[in-house]
């Protein structure tokens, strides 16, 4: 037990604190610009002088802080602690060896992991699936990225990359998606397909408080519009969170027959709709699950918030370092 950084990193910006392993207490949360477009050297760079800051900002004494653990955006090797391929952040770090570079830099032993990977450890730690050793989370955003739990372990697959639940195929010959397939959950269910799906029907000149929560001008629509406008009751709203609902319902069924997980947590920005999304997926389930038992199964919300990137990062640090890797 001791203290760790756990970091985010993002497009946009670096965000971390430091974690008390034992008690869960995380001291202030803080973020600075990533600067992506500088590259991956000034970006690790600034990482590392993130940390000092961090440490020194804290008052807590420096030998205190045993270890590091950085969530990454994309295809990580976390037993080596090399960035494989990120695709949203400029020369996409191919093959950069992160968690050395910090370590060279700060002395302090780091370790990478997948950023939904990361969030999933942190409900596990000390969030909805607290006390469970199985679990699969849907992390709902611009994407939808998921981690799952086997035995109290994360399940990392043979490069690193397992818990790709958003590229399930929902919808055999739907809709293109970015990674190349058609049908992917994450075509039906993440922030941009809500949006989508709210576009087209102000486009179509539907019944609906749509437009005027958005001030008429499409370019303010975001899936929490949405949300708001089902919550008064707009029926166009509902259906919209409905249709999320149900291609999210055949995933969750998915993930329930083939690992019977103790808890199904939900969690990221598009999450916040609550039981907008929680009643048809638990209504699929119900329908679509007839062979695993679903008693004893729980489908809920993630409890970690923002914090729980920051949260799992620095608790896989303390379980890499407590493994003697």
């Amino acid at each position: 037990m001791g203290k760790y950084i756990g970091c985010d990193l993002g497009g946009t910006n670096i965000k971390g604190a430091i974690v008390d392993s034992e008690k869960g207490i995380v001291y202030g949360v803080r973020s600075i610009p990533t600067m992506a477009h500088k590259g991956h050297d000034a970006v690790i760079d600034r990482i590392a002088e993130f940390f000092k800051s961090m440490i020194t900002d804290s008052g807590i004494d420096p030998t205190e802080i045993l270890g590091a653990g950085i969530g990454l955006p994309g295809a990580i090797d976390s037993r080596t602690g090399v960035s494989v391929f990120m695709t949203n952040l400029p020369d996409h770090w191919v093959n950069v060896p992160v968690a050395d570079m910090i370590k060279d830099k700060t002395g302090l032993p780091t370790f990478l992991l997948n950023d939904v990977n990361a969030i999933t450890w942190g409900e596990l730690k000390f969030g909805a699936a607290r006390g469970c050793s199985s679990a699969v989370c849907f992390a709902l955003g611009t994407g939808i990225g998921g981690g799952i739990v086997i035995d109290g372990n994360l399940v990392l697959g043979k490069t690193g990359v397992a818990g790709e639940l958003g590229h399930q195929v929902v919808e055999p010959h739907g809709n293109r998606c970015n990674c190349g397939g058609r049908g992917c959950l994450e075509t039906y269910a993440s922030g941009p397909a809500i949006r989508s799906a709210a576009m087209k029907a102000v486009a179509h000149g539907g019944t609906t408080i749509l437009g005027e929560l958005c001030e008429y001008d499409l370019n303010k629509l975001e899936a929490r519009t949405v949300a708001e406008a089902a919550q008064k009751g707009d029926q166009i709203a509902i259906d919209i969170y409905n249709q999320a609902g149900y291609y999210l319902g055949i995933a969750v069924s998915n993930m329930i027959m083939a690992l019977e997980p103790e808890r199904v947590i939900i969690t990221g920005g598009v999450a916040a709709a609550g039981e907008l999304l929680l009643t048809p997926i638990r209504q699929v389930v119900y329908e679509r699950v007839h062979v695993t038992p679903l008693k004893g199964i729980t489908i809920l919300l993630g409890e970690l918030g923002d914090n729980a990137g920051v949260m799992g990062n620095s608790m896989w640090a303390e379980k890499c370092l407590s493994a003697g890797k």
